[in-house]
C-alpha cells in the first residue's frame, strides 16, 4: 500500500517545478524581496457601505455592496466596488488602504514600489534581449544585401 508523503512536503514543492509561467525558485526569490503588508486594526478604520454605480445594471445600483474605508489617523479614503460581493469588496478595500498607507509611510521602500521596480527590471531585460536578437538578424540581413550588391556589380560589368 502506498503512503502519502507528509503534508509539509506537499505544501512546499521542490525547486524546479513550475507554477504557470514562473518556476518555484523564482517565486520564492520574489517573495523574499517583497516585505509583508501592513496590518490595519479594526478600530483605526471607519467602514461604510454604499450603493454602487456604473456598469452592472439594477443589481449594482440597488444593493449596498460598495465598501468605503476611511483611515481615522491619516484621513485617507479608499472605495472598492470591484465585485458584487460585499465581503470581497471589503477585503479588496482593506488591501488597497494598506498599500496606500504603506506607500505614504515608506515611499520608495514600500511593497508596491518594490513590485513596480521588479516589473520595470523584467521589462528592461526583455527589451534588451529583443534588441540583441534583432541586432544579429539585422547584421545578417545587411551582410546578405552587401553580398547581393557585390554579386550584381560583377554580373552587370561589360567586358570589352
Amino acid at each position: 500500500m502506498l503512503r502519502r508523503p507528509p503534508k509539509s512536503i506537499l505544501s512546499t514543492p521542490p525547486l524546479g517545478t513550475r507554477y504557470g509561467n514562473l518556476q518555484v525558485s523564482s517565486i520564492r526569490r520574489y517573495a523574499a524581496q517583497v516585505p509583508p503588508r501592513i496590518v490595519i486594526k479594526k478600530d483605526e478604520i471607519e467602514e461604510s457601505f454604499l450603493k454602487g454605480s456604473g456598469p452592472g445594471g439594477q443589481k449594482i445600483n440597488k444593493t449596498s455592496s460598495a465598501v468605503q474605508l476611511k483611515h481615522l489617523a491619516t484621513g485617507m479614503v479608499v472605495k472598492s466596488q470591484a465585485t458584487r460581493s460585499r465581503s470581497q469588496n471589503r477585503s479588496i478595500a482593506r488591501r488597497l488602504l494598506a498599500d496606500k498607507l504603506e506607500e505614504a509611510e515608506k515611499g520608495p521602500e514600500s511593497r508596491t514600489a518594490l513590485k513596480e521596480e521588479v516589473k520595470r527590471k523584467k521589462k528592461a531585460s526583455k527589451s534588451k534581449k529583443a534588441r540583441r536578437k534583432h541586432r544579429t538578424q539585422d547584421d545578417n540581413n545587411k551582410e546578405a544585401e552587401r553580398a547581393q550588391k557585390h554579386e550584381d556589380v560583377f554580373t552587370n560589368e561589360k567586358i570589352f
